[in-house]
């Protein structure tokens, strides 16, 4: 038990402001959001310098004199302070002890305010703070990592919620997760029956002897129970965007996510996309989405989202056949190569209990092929292979619902020679993303591309197999040579001419992948190399054939 009185006195005597002790005079009030962030900040601050807890003091200045406050002066209006805090911050963790005293006749406060605990840095309604001195900021990236990184095995999704019990949670959405959870188990079926809805849960690794867990919460809670897993968002947002992306409609689901899934997919519209293969005289018609794909993107946002970051799940539907799918947190396997090429498990999971309840209800399997799924099943359609944008502490998935290019993409598709890793790399290049000098190098050792970084394209013998002849010039370009002995010819017609004049002739007989300004050094590189070869000689803005 904590002599506060001494506690307080030792402060005074000793101790000066610092990164887990801060003064506030609040004479009469201090605002409540203010509080929570120093609450984040010192929590967070007190867990990077090893200690077990830090201290915020109301009534005292920042010289240390006691001036005495008389913020929230009834006690239990005071006390409620850890309600309202808990309400907002990560993990639902509060102080560990408000204390009122006396010092001198003069009323002081003293709020004791936990470390964070080891790899769990503390938010305040999604941000997170921390302390540079004295002052007030946002946790810097260092420190954020620094604290996350100290116990990876550290699972949310297996935190207990304190206050919440299974009426908490959704019977209709119970019910769903039996029906689920037989499906995965059909020799269990008479037994699940006799389950009552605690054993169940149990049993389906959902629940934890019988308390709630935030994965509980998140697929079977009432949807009026959200506020438990604060500040933590459960939220998925469906969007449909209009080709000049303004939002058309939208709409907003929560818990339970069991049942709230299909209610996303049923808003998704997955209208009937009719082509013709390059083969095949007759039309085929498919869905613009694969079943799978829809609901394989959506339960991995589910199961691999940061839930501590407070962000939510998007899907972001584009009228000309297009889907983005976004969740907050680092993409574990660090690129989608890895995921593609090892075709296996992860060896590690950001939140192991959701994923294991996910994999009861048969929601997601474990065996690591559905990512790569999803690329086969795009590649066997001929559409764009899934493309992955990992940024900014966040994952971004966009599935094109069309063909881009019929010729390209069927003929290029159905050559057996090629491997899913070439094809995926090929798509990278026609859709005009960069790729790393190893894989560039991998392609032309195949004969599958041509250029120069970051310029490439497609070979000459993958344009003849795909039709793409015309293509494949309008890409390639004109070579050097003959740019030059374009300049040379208007030269020896024309006498003189600028470098604009030349651009006129130039640009539009450069290669596609270059852009306006590229082309434009393009020209400027020829006469340069034109000139130092002595055969041509500038005189002020004009150009001419050297007199030489």
């Amino acid at each position: 038990m904590i002599d506060i009185n001494k506690k307080l006195q030792q402060f005074l005597v000793a101790n000066n402001e610092s990164e887990i002790l801060e003064y506030k005079e609040a004479k009469e009030q201090f605002d409540s959001n203010k509080l929570g962030k120093y609450f984040s900040a010192l929590s967070n601050e007190a867990n990077l310098m090893g200690k077990s807890d830090a201290w915020l003091i109301l009534g005292v200045k920042d010289d240390k004199s006691v001036v005495g406050t008389n913020f929230r002066t009834d006690a239990k209006h005071l006390h409620n302070l850890k309600a309202e805090i808990a309400n907002h911050t990560t993990n639902r963790i509060t102080f560990k002890e408000i204390y009122e005293t006396e010092y001198e006749g003069r009323r002081v406060v003293l709020f004791q305010i936990p470390s964070a605990p080891l790899g769990l840095p503390i938010a305040w309604k999604g941000h997170y703070y921390g302390r540079d001195s004295s002052e007030l900021q946002p946790l810097n990236l260092e420190e954020l990592e620094r604290i996350r990184t100290q116990n990876t095995n550290f699972d949310w999704s297996i935190q207990i919620c304190e206050d919440s019990t299974i009426d908490d949670l959704s019977s209709e959405a119970i019910d769903k997760a039996r029906e689920l959870y037989t499906i995965k188990n059909p020799k269990l079926a008479d037994e699940i029956k006799a389950w009552d809805d605690t054993t169940f849960l149990n049993k389906a690794k959902i629940t934890i002897k019988g308390k709630i867990t935030n994965t509980a919460i998140l697929l079977l809670g009432k949807s009026e129970s959200e506020y438990l897993l604060s500040p933590a968002v459960a939220q998925i947002s469906w969007i449909l965007k209009d080709k000049d992306n303004i939002a058309k409609d939208y709409e907003h689901f929560t818990c339970p996510f069991i049942l709230n899934v299909e209610k996303v997919y049923e808003k998704i519209r997955n209208l009937k996309y009719r082509y013709m293969r390059a083969s095949s005289l007759f039309p085929d018609e498919v869905d613009s989405y694969d079943p799978y794909i829809i609901r394989e993107a959506l339960n991995n946002c589910i199961a691999h989202q940061d839930y501590t970051m407070g962000g939510k799940i998007n899907v972001v539907e584009f009228e000309d056949r297009k889907l983005v799918f976004s969740n907050k947190g680092s993409f574990i396997p660090e690129n989608i190569n890895n995921v593609i090429s090892l075709d296996a498990p992860e060896p590690k999971y950001r939140n192991k209990f959701l994923a294991q309840a996910m994999v009861s209800l048969n929601l997601i399997d474990t065996i690591g092929s559905g990512i790569k799924k999803m690329f086969i099943i795009q590649k066997n359609k001929f559409f764009p292979l899934p493309e992955y944008e990992l940024s900014n502490e966040s994952v971004k998935v966009t599935i094109e619902g069309k063909v881009l290019d019929v010729k390209y993409a069927s003929k290029l598709a159905s050559m057996p020679s090629l491997t899913l890793e070439e094809i995926i790399l090929l798509d990278k290049v026609q859709k005009g993303k960069q790729i790393t000098s190893e894989e560039a190098s991998f392609l032309k050792r195949k004969k599958l591309i041509e250029g120069k970084r970051p310029n490439l394209h497609i070979s000459s013998d993958i344009a003849q197999i795909t039709n793409q002849r015309d293509n494949y010039i309008k890409l390639r370009g004109i070579d050097d040579t003959y740019c030059q002995n374009i300049i040379l010819e208007y030269l020896g017609k024309f006498k003189s001419g600028t470098r604009a004049d030349f651009e006129k002739i130039l640009l539009d007989k450069l290669p596609d992948v270059l852009d306006e300004n590229q082309k434009k050094n393009k020209v400027k590189n020829n006469l340069q190399a034109l000139r130092k070869s002595g055969k041509i000689e500038p005189d002020r803005r004009m150009w001419h054939l050297s007199k030489r």
